[in-house]
């Protein structure tokens, strides 16, 4: 995620990573109905001069899902990667209103539900409530992505 990669070498590392490890779960035989698979976006690292869209990046991420990830998978919850708030939610929206997709897509994020309660909290007792409300937005936005129905202006409203 830190790298100066772009989104084609992180999509090849990634369908090869998937590849090999649903191999791995078969000859395990691991039922893949019990899994929740929880893989990276394929994304520009942070450091490329020139980062993907947020269309490309939900294309090229279901792409490598869709070659990869059996259908038996129930659920895909993603890491957010070091990508801010509202791009891990921009582009889990973005893949969401693809559509057709064999699994549920959803959010397993650490830093892009963190970030923003923890700047508004600031470790100041005086500043629960606010670091509150910044963690019910952000769970909020992602959970319409979740849905395909987020939109950019509901971060601006909420600001």
């Amino acid at each position: 995620m830190d790298g100066d990669h772009d989104i084609e070498r992180c999509r090849e590392v990634t369908e090869l990573v998937l590849k090999l490890q649903f191999e791995e779960l078969y000859f395990n035989r691991v039922a893949l109905e019990g899994i929740v698979l929880k893989p990276n976006m394929v994304i520009s690292g942070k450091k490329n001069g020139k980062r993907a869209g947020v269309e490309e990046v939900a294309e090229k991420t279901v792409k490598v899902l869709k070659n990869c990830v059996p259908g038996a998978v129930p659920g895909i919850a993603f890491l957010s990667g070091g990508q801010s708030d509202e791009e891990a939610t921009a582009h889990l929206d973005a893949m969401n209103r693809i559509g057709n997709l064999p699994w549920a897509l959803t959010f397993s994020y650490g830093r892009a539900l963190q970030a923003a309660p923890q700047k508004a909290w600031g470790g100041k007792a005086e500043n629960v409530a606010a670091g509150q409300r910044a963690f019910a937005h952000r769970a909020k936005m992602n959970g319409l992505a979740a849905l395909g129905q987020w939109k950019a202006d509901l971060e601006k409203k909420a600001a």
